[in-house]
């Protein structure tokens, strides 16, 4: 990975919880909420944070998600195509089920082992996201359109360290 201005936008968490995914009542934590403050990393994600399906998500290699913040504009753009924008015309950080919203880091410029340092923590790249249909439906987007911006993997250091949300400096 070249040198390059990372900075991480928000930091969000969400309890699992069931909700109504065409027709059927699912398990999911993927509307994730921003948090105000320090949050500490655990090897197996932040605390606080939960994933409902640990067969895919989640694990040491799978503890944290991060995501672009330049790809919000694109996902507003598909939901509005797909009707579906009036619905939280926001799509605030956090809407795509990422742990670390990052500016200026693009899924083009990380490769599995790069090391993201932050302030108070230092992370791994792992893999690339596998969006899931939990995703596609919260986004009303196509399966297609989600390979293009899938974000990335983190895995988290062995000892708890804290991130701290850019919010409070």
């Amino acid at each position: 990975m070249s040198i390059r201005t990372l900075t991480l936008a928000s930091i969000q968490v969400a309890q699992a919880r069931k909700v109504m995914i065409s027709g059927r009542v699912i398990l999911t934590a993927i509307h994730k909420t921003d948090v105000q403050g320090a949050v500490v990393v655990k090897p197996l994600g932040l605390e606080g944070d939960e994933q409902a399906d640990p067969s895919v998500h989640g694990g040491l290699d799978k503890a944290v998600c991060a995501y672009p913040s330049e790809h919000y504009a694109f996902w507003r753009q598909q939901r509005e195509q797909a009707g579906v924008a009036g619905i939280d015309d926001a799509l605030l950080h956090g809407s795509i089920g990422e742990n670390l919203t990052l500016q200026g880091l693009l899924e083009t410029d990380v490769w599995v082992g790069d090391v993201l340092r932050f302030p108070h923590c230092t992370l791994r790249a792992t893999q690339p996201r596998e969006p899931c249909y939990k995703f596609n439906a919260a986004r009303g987007a196509a399966t297609e359109h989600c390979a293009a911006v899938s974000g990335q993997n983190i895995q988290a250091p062995a000892a708890g360290v804290s991130a701290v949300s850019p919010l409070l400096g």
